[in-house]
């Protein structure tokens, strides 16, 4: 299929750094006359008579018109991201100077780069296969030591790995089980049905092991919307401001002072969490915009992935901390008594009923620490110590269900001893979507679509 759809003898060019004005800019060419585009406006010396993996320095000119001082870096195909010819300019980082080199390429017979296509090409020459060539964009959009070390993980070919070892095993058994079909007539076993019986259960844990850690993928790539709620005056705005370490919530002695919600990121542990300061919940207000605020409060709780459950240690009641658990729900809440610093020690013992609550003082930033790995361990717990795959991208997931679904068809096949010729069928579905998943199959309207959902993954390089 990639040797189908890699019949591109053009050459791309594009600004391989971000827009604006910086001390430098890269644009990059690729394709079969990158070297030689290059070569027609770098007077200095012939670049087609030098090296991969090297570096020059000259004058891009035009007519006798110099248009900028700068640094060529060859990568000869095929030891290039691309597998093809290609060429890095290092120019001055001026937006005129960028526009003018991209232009003066352009005219010489290159033309712009569709979004992600400089990756889809390094997936089409094989390069990448499109685990990795997605795990690239992911990569670029990383915003934490979490999504990072997943991305990175999959670009080294983690997941791949994973793949390719189940596919080579079904491979296997199928060219065994179409051998027995080629030999029908002659009443021979050449696939042995327990292993077979045996590696399907195996692939089967395996599946369910990747889908089961999209849940930890997503809030690794998307982050965990954390709801902190409570009534008027608990204190919930000066929480958020301790766990910013700013001041980004009004605070005072008034009920009521937060109308609206306040949404802010925080960044624990890898993981990135959209704290939300809800207005104080309670029963009635004369307040019109007051009540709106509620409203939208009670809207929050429902949405977030957490919720902090904040109280005042000196006015709550075990009845009010009952509510909260059964309306919002033991999965999602954490309880946490503010106000410490305004009460006794011995206060902790009319909520020993209670497991988990965590005890702070908001103010004086007394026990936050303890809260953090509170907010940790109800989200990812020890997850982010493990080492293996990480599934991160809703694509996948949808394959991997499809590839369990087919699994469990080829077993229900085995357990009713069904003909050779249907137990082949199942295989072939099961390798098909093994293979949307790494690329082995897909279309050309497919890589489009994926590479070019994000414009990044056509600037990044790893020669």
């Amino acid at each position: 299929m990639r040797e189908n759809m890699s019949n591109w003898n053009d050459t791309i060019v594009a600004l391989a750094t971000a827009p604006g004005i910086g001390a430098i800019a890269v644009i990059r060419l690729s394709g079969t006359k990158a070297i030689d585009i290059v070569n027609g406006v770098f007077p200095k010396k012939d670049l087609l008579l030098q090296k991969t993996h090297t570096v020059h320095f000259g004058k891009i000119e035009f007519e006798n018109i110099v248009v900028d001082e700068v640094v060529v870096t060859l990568y000869r195909a095929p030891k290039s991201y691309t597998g093809e010819e290609v060429v890095e300019i290092s120019c001055h980082g001026s937006p005129f100077i960028q526009d003018s080199l991209l232009q003066l390429i352009i005219q010489q017979g290159a033309r712009l780069a569709k979004p992600g296509e400089f990756t889809q090409r390094a997936f089409l020459n094989a390069k990448l296969d499109l685990t990795q060539a997605e795990a690239v964009a992911d990569l670029i959009a990383s915003n934490t030591e979490a999504s990072r070390q997943a991305a990175l993980y999959n670009l080294k070919g983690g997941f791949s790995d994973d793949l390719k070892l189940m596919r080579e095993k079904l491979i296997k058994f199928s060219a065994l089980i179409e051998l027995e079909l080629d030999f029908s007539q002659e009443d021979v076993a050449f696939a042995n049905k327990k292993e077979l019986e045996v590696l399907v259960h195996q692939l089967q844990l395996k599946t369910n092991i990747l889908l089961e850690s999209f849940k930890l993928g997503n809030v690794i790539k998307n982050g965990v919307q954390v709801a902190i709620v409570g009534k008027p005056n608990a204190g919930k705005s000066t929480l958020l401001n301790t766990l910013l370490n700013e001041q980004r919530a009004l605070v005072s002695e008034i009920p009521g002072t937060t109308r609206d919600t306040v949404e802010e990121l925080l960044n624990i542990d890898g993981v990135l969490y959209k704290l939300i300061d809800t207005a104080g919940i309670r029963q009635q207000t004369g307040d019109v915009i007051e009540q709106m605020g509620i409203d939208k409060s009670k809207e929050k709780i429902i949405q977030a992935d957490i919720v902090i459950a904040l109280f005042d240690v000196n006015t709550a009641t075990p009845e009010q901390i009952h509510t909260w658990e059964n309306e919002i729900g033991l999965d999602k809440i954490i309880l946490v008594g503010n106000k410490m610093d305004l009460t006794t020690a011995n206060i902790v013992t009319n909520f020993n009923n209670f497991k988990n609550i965590v005890f702070i003082s908001a103010k004086d930033k007394n026990n936050i620490e303890a809260l953090k790995n509170a907010i940790t361990q109800k989200v990812v717990g020890d997850q982010l110590k493990k080492e293996g795959t990480i599934v991160t991208n809703a694509r996948h997931v949808s394959s991997l269900k499809k590839l369990l679904l087919a699994l469990n068809d080829v077993e229900t096949g085995l357990i009713q001893n069904v003909t050779g010729d249907l137990l082949a069928l199942d295989i072939r579905q099961a390798l098909h979507y093994l293979g949307t998943i790494t690329g082995e199959i897909t279309s050309e309207d497919q890589l489009d679509f994926i590479f070019s959902k994000n414009t990044l993954a056509s600037i990044i390089s790893f020669h």
